[in-house]
């Protein structure tokens, strides 16, 4: 797993949106809370474990509260902390921002975690790396996921 957390200002105070990335790039979960400390990361950590198991690593940026998290967890010795390794959770950022800009921020913490639980899902449903397939497959994949969205969306 990759982890990272991101700044998001809720009427102009600053919140974190807590992430978890596999190794595909889907995202596992969100989490929003208003503080940056190893309270905030251990509560993110027992939630995504408890819904995903444990990883065999995880790649974290050097922020030290991952690292007081994953102590209290028991999980220390899986964390890996280096420069561009954790490229994946920083660009799966992207999406998420040029969306935020578009709705042009968030009012409320609760809105905000609805949000992005809901685009992680859908990110994820669509999100098919482009370079590994033919432009054929591609529009085959991509249909096909359509045609499963909107059926999901008439039940």
């Amino acid at each position: 797993w990759h982890l990272d957390e991101m700044f998001v200002k809720i009427n102009g105070e600053r919140h974190y949106l807590w992430r978890a990335i596999d190794q595909e790039g889907e995202v596992l979960e969100s989490f929003v809370t208003k503080t940056r400390d190893k309270k905030a990361a251990l509560k993110f950590l027992k939630k995504t474990m408890k819904r995903y198991g444990r990883p065999h690593i995880l790649v974290t940026d050097k922020l030290r509260s991952y690292g007081a998290a994953l102590r209290e967890v028991g999980a220390a010795d899986r964390q890996e902390t280096g420069r561009w390794l954790n490229n994946r959770a920083e660009n799966s950022h992207l999406p998420f921002r040029r969306r935020e800009r578009a709705m042009q921020r968030f009012r409320r913490m609760r809105s905000l975690q609805m949000f992005a639980a809901v685009h992680a899902s859908v990110f994820n449903h669509f999100n098919s790396e482009r370079s590994f397939y033919s432009r054929a497959n591609f529009k085959k994949n991509r249909a096909a996921a359509l045609a499963e969205w909107r059926q999901l969306g008439a039940a």
